[in-house]
Parts: structure tokens; C-alpha cells; sequence
């Protein structure tokens, strides 16, 4: 017999957590985790920053609106962030300027006498930049186990090992077969399943909105000289490679976006390559070894905002999904917003400021 529940999530990634955190006590929940554990694949594998101008305007909402919870819970250390620019960079730094300038981001354009303390070892090529003094660090892994902690507390289930491979409605109740033979019924069927939510959806009959997975790669570097502590977060205002220092290491990314399908995404050693030849034209380091590398998915809907609300043919339904490089910067916020939109809550004081249209599924139908 199936066990029986309010609302089914599918993934129980930040995404997946932070919703059961938001909605468990006022319903009765089960996340549905297709790995061994919870946050297997983009949660766990995030070089996590909390940084206002991240995922471009329309993003800000959610992340301005999702700092102080991070913040008073103790998920942040703070950073800085700069975007660096050289001479013919300085059209797109005061781009960058006049596109977040009434967002309410933290932001101010910096010449070379202010980037020379900040970044030791900076070649001289690079003149200008972008200063974002309140970017922070984010403690991935906390802030993902309070989220299930949370969900767990207010009574939640989790179940792993769980993939969806069928879903299909009864008498307005949702009946969803697992890998394993095991089943579960329940009113609502939340897809949060990241890069595979349009195999979700389908899965369900629902049309999907086309969320795309692409591949980040990321890796550890030592370099000498060592990178300083307390080093902002480094951007390039071209896109082409960030880095940050992270246990006396340097963690450097090509900034990169490969298509790819849904699956446990691995790094390509050309991005690597890539990253650190990018690395040696901006910082007079050398780099002394390759400690690791990793690769995660970021899934995006083709106009790169997430998809939050109940899909506009499937009754019971709900779209969590599409969330980026920044649903764990914007989880607090995003996940109350979420649980307002599914249960039919008014708003608060984190979430007044959000344009439920801007992000909601119906702008894909047509």
C-alpha cells in the first residue's frame, strides 16, 4: 500500500530542503532523493558566494531578500567581491555599473590604486574594477543540513535511493513509482529535480519549459606565492574565469558553460588548462599543482530566470526548478516565496518585494 502525503518533492538538493523546511509542520511532506544521499550533485559540489549582482538584475530581489537569514544563521564569512577589468574593459565595467545601478546592490567602480592592496601580485594590464564590498562565502554544507534539519524537525520524510519513473493522477491524488517497486501518493507533486526537472515534468505529462543543465568546472589550486585569507572573490568582466582563496588554496573556475544532459557531470582537463592559463595573465603566481577537480550542473530556463508556481495544465503540479548558479544564494527567500505560492500564504517581509509573474511557469505557455 502506498504510504499517503500532502506533497511529494522531487529532490532533495538545496532546492528540494529549503522548500520541506519552509512548508513541513503545515503539511505533510516527503522528499524523494533519486541518490544514495541528499545533494549529491549541484548542492555539493557549489563554490558558493553570496553576492548581490550574481545571475544579473532580476535576480537581486531574491538575494538581497535572502541575506539577512544567512547572515544571522551564520552561513556567511564575509569576502568582497571585484569584478577586474584593463583598459578596454572600461566600456563594460560602467555597463556593469548603469545595469545594477536601481537594483539596490552594493556596488562602486574602483580604479588601480585601490585594486593594487586588494589583489597583491595583480599584473598591470589590469587596471579598473567593479568593488561589491558585501559579497560573502557561504557554508554550503550547513546551510544545505539545517534545511534538511529543519525539514526533518517539522516532520518531513526523506527517502533515498527514490527515482521517479512514473506519476500519474487518481482521483486528484498523485500516484508516483519509484525505482526499487516502492510507491507514494500524495496531493501535490513539487518538481525540484534541478537538471532534471524537464525529465520530470514529462514523467508527469506536463510540457516542459525547457530548463537546460550546463557544466561549471572548478578546481584547487596551490600556487606560490600562497593566496592571502581574506582575498576578495575575482571576477572577470568578461566572463571568462572567476577565483577566490579557500583554505590557503586558490579555487578557480573558466567561468565555463558546457551543454550537457542530466548526469553526474565530471571535469574536462581543457577547462582546466583553460582556467589556469587565464589564471597566469591576471596574477603574477605560479601554479604549483593541481589538487582537485570537480564539475557541477547549473540548469537554467531559456531566459536564465528560475520557475517557481503551479504548471498552467497540470492541476497539483508545482514547478521549484531552474534556479541556476544561485539557488543556493537565494534559497531563504526563494523557498518562502515557494512555500507561499504552493500553499496559498500570504506574503512577508522577505518576500514583498518579489514579482511572482517574473518567475512564474505560465510565462512558457503559449
Amino acid at each position: 500500500m502506498a504510504a499517503n502525503f500532502d506533497i511529494a518533492i522531487i529532490g532533495a538538493g538545496i532546492a528540494g530542503a529549503s522548500l520541506a523546511a519552509e512548508i513541513a509542520g503545515r503539511r505533510s511532506v516527503i522528499m524523494l532523493e533519486a541518490e544514495d544521499i541528499p545533494g549529491y550533485h549541484a548542492t555539493g559540489r557549489s563554490a558558493a558566494f553570496w553576492e548581490e549582482c550574481y545571475g544579473g538584475p532580476d535576480i537581486v530581489p531574491l538575494t538581497l531578500a535572502s541575506g539577512d537569514y544567512l547572515k544571522d544563521h551564520g552561513f556567511l564569512t564575509s569576502r568582497g567581491a571585484l569584478y577586474i577589468g584593463r583598459d578596454e574593459d572600461s566600456a563594460a565595467l560602467d555597463e556593469f555599473m548603469e545595469r545594477f545601478a536601481d537594483t539596490g546592490a552594493h556596488i562602486e567602480r574602483i580604479t588601480r590604486d585601490r585594486l593594487e592592496p586588494m589583489l597583491p601580485g595583480l599584473r598591470p594590464e589590469w587596471t579598473g574594477a567593479v568593488w561589491e564590498p558585501a559579497c560573502a562565502d557561504i557554508d554550503v554544507a550547513s546551510l544545505h543540513a539545517h534545511y534538511l534539519a529543519r525539514a526533518r524537525e517539522g516532520g518531513a520524510a526523506l527517502q533515498t535511493n527514490a527515482r521517479l519513473i512514473g506519476a500519474r493522477q487518481i482521483a486528484g491524488r498523485w500516484e508516483i513509482e519509484l525505482s526499487g517497486g516502492t510507491t507514494v501518493s500524495a496531493g501535490v507533486l513539487v518538481n525540484a529535480a534541478g537538471a532534471w526537472a524537464d525529465e520530470v515534468a514529462a514523467i508527469a505529462g506536463a510540457k516542459p519549459v525547457g530548463i537546460a543543465p550546463f557544466r561549471r568546472t572548478v578546481a584547487q589550486l596551490r600556487t606560490d606565492p600562497l593566496p592571502q585569507p581574506h582575498q576578495p572573490l575575482v571576477l572577470d568582466i568578461s566572463g571568462r574565469f572567476y577565483f577566490k582563496p579557500e583554505t590557503g588554496r586558490v579555487w578557480l573556475s573558466p567561468h565555463d558553460e558546457e551543454p550537457s544532459r542530466p548526469c553526474d557531470a565530471a571535469p574536462e582537463e581543457l577547462a582546466v588548462a583553460k582556467a589556469i592559463d587565464q589564471l597566469e595573465q591576471v596574477m603574477d603566481w605560479r601554479v604549483l599543482a593541481v589538487e582537485r577537480k570537480w564539475a557541477g550542473l547549473r540548469s537554467f530556463a531559456p531566459d536564465r530566470l528560475p520557475v517557481y508556481g503551479y504548471d498552467s495544465h497540470i492541476e497539483g503540479l508545482f514547478w521549484f526548478a531552474g534556479q541556476g548558479g544561485f539557488g543556493i544564494q537565494t534559497s531563504p527567500a526563494a523557498a518562502r516565496f515557494g512555500s507561499q505560492l504552493l500553499l496559498d500564504l500570504p506574503r512577508d517581509d522577505m518576500t514583498l518585494g518579489l514579482d511572482p509573474s517574473l518567475y512564474s511557469p505560465a510565462r512558457f505557455s503559449g
